[in-house]
């Protein structure tokens, strides 16, 4: 029997590039953590497998292909696994940061081949194009500042040839958003959380256009000057109240505040991806809700200057 049988969707059930998957998904990126222990690494992601998870993400400039090769191995025939990657950047392993921008259309279909290489797949259920005109994290200069249209353009073509199933975007403006929607996109990547807000039209635009909505940096704090959800003390409070984590009662908001919110946390500690899964069991009441909303927003932007 497949593993993913042997667990229920953590987070119940949401639609994600036309598949029905756990809305409590796994963010791969930490597995390079593990790079030097690959066994681990793998046996990692098969627990999460055994939890129910059925939805990974992950990219090529991942620990420079190492997180990739993981999947690759832990994934096997019958696990219906939804595998989701992202271009606009490649691994840089010898620079100041391990990746660095690949935004012309040459650099996306490049990215493309090299995911469906190091993943051993003929087609990737959805892909993320990773756009790059706003921080927190690298924006483009010169060469690299690329107009959507074209980056559509080559997606679209990569879908018709069969390669990728489904467009997402990352890192994406409302009105880049809006611009992007005849080309049918499937989810939305962007930095949102409890004391983040500062996306929610996107969010409402992505729930009336039943596009998922697949946040990173859940818990805020990636960056030094980044607010952090287990700061607030209106999380501590819910925490104490429900016997639980700070962290898990911000997954646990996201979850509540929107239907086709989908969760990606990462880690690479098995008693951590127990307790984001676990997170998709918690109720919230109205009153812890609603303070929990009360939190103030603070914009990303104007945090890190």
């Amino acid at each position: 029997m497949p593993s993913t049988e042997s667990a229920p969707r953590p987070g119940g059930a949401g639609t994600l590039a036309g598949r029905t998957v756990a809305r409590v998904g796994y963010g791969a990126m930490q597995l390079e953590r593990l790079h030097d222990d690959r066994d681990a690494a793998v046996a990692l992601l098969r627990r999460a497998f055994d939890l129910g998870v059925d939805h990974v993400d992950t990219a090529q400039f991942y620990g420079n292909g190492f997180v990739n090769e993981v999947i690759r191995a832990a994934v096997r025939p019958g696990d219906d696994v939804l595998v989701v990657s992202k271009v606009g950047a490649d691994p840089d392993p010898g620079g100041p940061v391990p990746l660095r921008l690949a935004q012309r259309p040459e650099q996306l279909r490049a990215s493309v081949e090299d995911n469906l290489r190091a993943l051993g797949l003929d087609r990737i259920p959805l892909v993320n194009l990773r756009r790059a005109d706003r921080g927190p994290g690298l924006v483009a200069e010169g060469d690299q500042v690329v107009d959507l249209d074209d980056q559509l353009a080559v997606m679209t073509a990569l879908r018709d040839e069969g390669k990728i199933g489904a467009i997402g975007l990352s890192h994406v403006t409302s009105d880049a958003l809006r611009r992007a929607l005849p080309a049918g996109i499937a989810c939305v990547q962007n930095a949102y959380s409890l004391v983040s807000r500062e996306d929610e039209d996107s969010l409402e635009l992505c729930l009336a256009e039943n596009i998922a909505w697949v946040p990173f940096f859940p818990l805020g704090g990636a960056f030094p000057g980044l607010p952090k959800v287990t700061d607030e003390p209106a999380v501590q409070a819910a925490a104490r109240q429900l016997g639980r984590t700070p962290a898990q009662i911000g997954l646990a908001w996201l979850l509540h505040h929107a239907p086709n919110v989908h969760l990606i946390p990462g880690t690479a500690s098995a008693d951590h991806l127990a307790g984001n899964t676990s997170a998709g069991d918690i109720v919230l009441d109205a009153e812890t809700l609603a303070a929990l909303d009360a939190v103030p927003s603070r914009s990303l932007g104007a945090t890190l200057g």
